[in-house]
C-alpha cells in the first residue's frame, strides 16, 4: 500500500507523516510538496518527495502514479489561483492516476453551511464524490492555534474581548486533527464523513482556560461585533483583517462551528486533553 500526503511541508502534513511512520514503512510514504527543497530539509530522512503544486494537474497526476491512498489537505484561500480551481486539479489528477481513496480535510458540517469559507469545501466534496474515488471527508472544526491573537494577548495579560456571545466552537490542537487524518488514511473501513472537533465551548470558556494556563487575571469582555472590530483596529489590525476576524465571531455566534461529535477522540483512540492543557501546549510555543 502506497500513501501520499499533499501539503507535506506544512504543520498538518508534517504531523500526518509522523503518525504514518509509526505504522508503515518509510518507503510506502510519498510527500507531495510545492517546494521540494524545503521538503528535503524539514521531512524525515527516507521520505520520497515528489512535486505537489496544486496549480499543475498534469504534474500532480504524474506524482500520484502508484499511489493507493491520498491525504488531500485543502489549500488556503486568497491565492493567485482560486482555491476551488486548485482542488479541481488535485481531484482530476487523482482520478487520472487511479488513486483508490482520498481523505480530504473539509469544513464542519459542510453541506449545512452558508458561510463563504465553506463554499469551496462543499464544491470539493462534490468533485470527489463525482470522481468515483472512495473517500472520507474530514470535516475539521477550528484549530486552537487559529486563536493565536487571543492566546498571545492572554500571555501579555491584556483584556480578552470577543463578540461571539454564547456561540460555541469545538477547538482542538492542529496536531490532533492531523493525527486523526493519518489514522483515517490507514483505516481498513473508514467512514465517509468524520466531524472532527473538540468539546464545544464558548469564548468565555476559552478565556477562563487561558487565565488558568497563564496565571493572569485579565479582563474578559463580551461586546458587539462593531465594538470587536473597533478593538481590533485599535490594536493595530488593518481593516480587511479586522473585518475577517469579526466575521469569524459572527459565524461562531450563529453556531457555524458548534459541532457535537466524538469522532476525533474515537479515531485517536483516547480522550482529548483539557482546554487548559491544550492552551498550555500552544503557549509554550510562543
Amino acid at each position: 500500500m502506497k500513501y501520499a500526503i499533499t501539503g507535506s511541508t506544512g504543520k498538518f502534513g508534517g504531523q500526518a507523516i509522523k503518525t504514518l511512520l509509526e505504522k508503515v514503512d518509510v518507503k510506502d510514504i510519498v510527500a507531495l510538496a510545492r517546494n521540494e527543497d524545503k521538503a528535503k530539509k524539514v521531512l524525515p530522512a527516507g521520505i520520497e518527495i515528489r512535486p505537489g503544486s496544486y496549480e499543475d494537474a498534469d504534474q500532480l497526476a504524474a506524482s500520484l502514479e502508484g499511489i493507493d491512498r491520498l491525504l488531500f489537505i485543502s489549500s488556503q484561500p486568497g491565492q493567485a489561483t482560486p482555491r476551488l480551481e486548485q482542488h479541481k486539479n488535485v481531484v482530476a489528477a487523482a482520478k487520472k492516476a487511479n488513486v483508490k481513496f482520498i481523505a480530504y480535510t473539509s469544513f464542519p458540517r459542510a453541506t449545512e453551511q452558508t458561510v463563504p469559507l465553506a463554499q469551496d469545501h462543499i464544491e470539493t466534496e462534490k468533485l470527489i464524490k463525482d470522481s468515483g474515488i472512495a473517500y472520507s471527508f474530514l470535516r475539521n472544526d477550528w484549530y486552537l492555534e487559529n486563536e493565536m491573537g487571543f492566546i498571545a494577548g492572554a500571555k501579555a495579560n491584556t483584556p480578552f474581548i470577543y463578540s461571539a456571545g454564547d456561540g460555541k466552537t469545538g477547538w482542538a490542537l492542529e496536531r490532533e486533527y492531523a493525527e486523526a487524518a493519518a489514522k483515517v488514511l490507514l483505516s481498513n473501513d473508514p467512514k465517509k464523513i468524520y466531524e472532527f472537533a473538540g468539546p464545544a465551548v464558548t469564548y468565555a470558556d476559552l478565556a477562563k482556560a487561558l487565565q488558568v494556563a497563564t496565571g493572569n487575571d485579565f479582563e474578559i469582555k463580551s461586546v458587539s461585533d462593531a465594538e470587536f472590530k473597533q478593538a481590533s483596529l485599535d490594536s493595530g489590525m488593518d481593516e480587511a483583517t479586522a473585518d475577517m476576524m469579526t466575521s469569524f465571531q459572527t459565524w461562531i455566534h450563529d453556531g457555524t462551528l458548534d459541532s457535537n461529535s466524538n469522532d476525533l477522540p474515537e479515531v485517536l483512540g483516547h480522550e482529548l486533553p483539557s482546554l487548559v492543557d491544550s492552551a498550555k501546549e500552544v503557549l509554550a510555543k510562543i
